[in-house]
């Protein structure tokens, strides 16, 4: 802990100085200055408690204290690498692999979710001798270079940027925005069949694919929910055309969909991945990651003569917190509660569709859940600055959320997983407030169900994988916010 506490403009002042300008913070020109949490609770250095909506990676509630003692305990005996024998790396493996189907048996531990699916690319490439990988629209899967290179919701934003004549972009199976809705007899075999015509494109071209590669559900792609059927189908074309098939859990596993301990496993029992990625909640928060494949796939990467070594992958103590992670989520029921809860929130949420012309959608599954924001029903249109608006006055509420997809309209749920009806129950509450009086400056009615394409500025701001919004570097920029605040009218959301 350190002995040493700055006034919060002082670690602000600091950070300019010696953090990196594109490393970014949440509420820019106001942020949190966060100095403890616990359960799904952070406190700023006021003692301020602010309801934590958005950590996905706090899987198990903040600083949970069986995960702290866990590593802690650990840490007190021993830690070094994997090669040396210890008892914590193999029956952490035995656990994981439990959860899993059967064939899915050979892990490689890392330390982020970027190396996990980094490193799966690298088993895919070896295996099927193929280079072509085939992601969605608006993915993330990372940040390392091999992984910008397959994430449109990142390279998007990068000036001048082409994608790699070696990756190829399918249609993101979106059936509330996307080409195919839910009015579509089969949306599921209509985007499968968008990626047999883009591994066609590829064959034309002399080209190998070696993978196809998604989030299970998409996360900064708005959370979107791909159709029962579609991963069945994909992976079919995939396979056929001598590639595989990474499942990125990164975002979405360990229990947080509910009726299942992997997002993937929505899809249905006949459906297994080749590959699957995990990362975010594997550890609490704690740096840790797996890469889980079947034993034909690791035979082929040993084969390629290359050891593989990472320094601090499976170390003992990351294996201990892991250990600990999956004992709470089984002790305390946790995937149950996902269930609940989220089932609840869903509810809510649901019911405030019914009432509230600004929201267009309600999707999900468990606590994985996403509300998205439009101005005009029919159209569809992203109603983005509302949703920046909503965010705004939340936290002034001190309720953490944030919002995503290609438009950042879309409100994203992923607390930690002891969140509560409770708290569900409130932060509903609180939106429901919101939507009420940005309706009422509006003048905006449940029967127009329209606002008007004028009201707000149309420019573009950048954004990051945690869904808010970015100011420029320009301090000249002004966000212009038309909509009445209830207090600082000038106020809008930027990270």
């Amino acid at each position: 802990m350190a002995t040493t506490t700055f006034d919060k403009q002082k670690t602000i002042d600091l950070r300019r100085k010696h953090v990196g300008p594109s490393c970014k913070v949440f509420f820019s020109h106001d942020p949190i200055k966060i100095v403890r949490a616990r359960g799904q609770y952070m406190y700023n250095e006021k003692d301020e408690k602010y309801l934590d909506c958005i950590n996905n990676v706090a899987h198990v509630g903040h600083c949970h204290p069986d995960v702290v003692e866990a590593g802690t305990k650990q840490m007190e005996l021993l830690n070094t690498n994997s090669r040396f024998l210890h008892d914590n790396l193999v029956m952490y493996a035995q656990r994981l692999q439990a959860t899993l189907p059967e064939k899915l048996s050979v892990c490689y531990f890392v330390n982020s979710g970027s190396e996990a699916n980094d490193l799966a690319l690298r088993l895919a490439w070896q295996y099927t001798g193929g280079k072509d990988i085939i992601t969605l629209e608006n993915a993330y899967h990372g940040h390392v270079s091999s992984l910008i290179d397959i994430s449109p919701y990142k390279f998007h934003q990068m000036t001048g940027a082409e994608t790699s004549q070696h990756v190829h972009v399918a249609l993101s199976p979106d059936i509330y925005r996307g080409k195919y809705r839910e009015d579509h007899p089969d949306p599921a075999t209509a985007y499968a069949e968008n990626v047999k015509d883009v591994i066609e494109q590829a064959h034309e071209k002399g080209h190998k694919i070696a993978a196809f590669i998604a989030e299970s559900l998409q996360s900064c792609g708005g959370q979107v929910i791909p159709p029962v059927g579609y991963f069945q189908k994909v992976a079919q074309h995939v396979r056929n055309a001598g590639g595989i098939f990474i499942a990125d859990e990164v975002q979405v596993g360990f229990g947080r969909v509910g009726t299942h301990f992997w997002a993937f496993q929505l899809q249905g029992e006949d459906f297994v991945p080749d590959i699957v990625t995990m990362g975010k909640p594997i550890g609490n928060g704690h740096p840790m990651s797996c890469v889980i494949t079947t034993r034909e796939v690791a035979e082929s990467f040993m084969s390629s003569g290359m050891e593989y070594f990472n320094t601090f992958g499976g170390n003992p103590v990351s294996c201990a917190i892991g250990l600990a992670v999956l004992d709470v989520i089984e002790k305390e029921d946790l995937q149950g509660n996902a269930l609940l809860v989220g089932g609840y929130l869903t509810l809510l949420l649901d019911d405030l569709k019914k009432r509230h012309p600004l929201v267009g959608d309600v999707r999900g599954c468990g606590l994985f859940v996403g509300l998205e924001l439009v101005r005009n029903r029919d159209k569809r249109t992203p109603a983005t600055a509302e949703a920046q608006d909503v965010i705004y006055r939340l936290k002034e509420q001190r309720i953490l959320l944030s919002a995503d997809g290609p438009h950042r309209n879309v409100l994203k749920f992923k607390p930690p997983m002891c969140f509560t009806r409770e708290d569900a129950k409130l932060v509903v509450e609180k939106i429901d407030q919101i939507l009420t009086d940005l309706e009422r400056a509006l003048d905006l009615h449940m029967h127009e169900a329209v606002i008007s394409e004028n009201g707000h500025s149309k420019r573009k701001e950048p954004s990051d994988e945690n869904g808010l919004v970015h100011a420029p570097n320009d301090s000249s920029h002004k966000h212009v916010n038309t909509i009445p605040h209830s207090k600082n009218n000038n106020k809008r959301l930027r990270t």
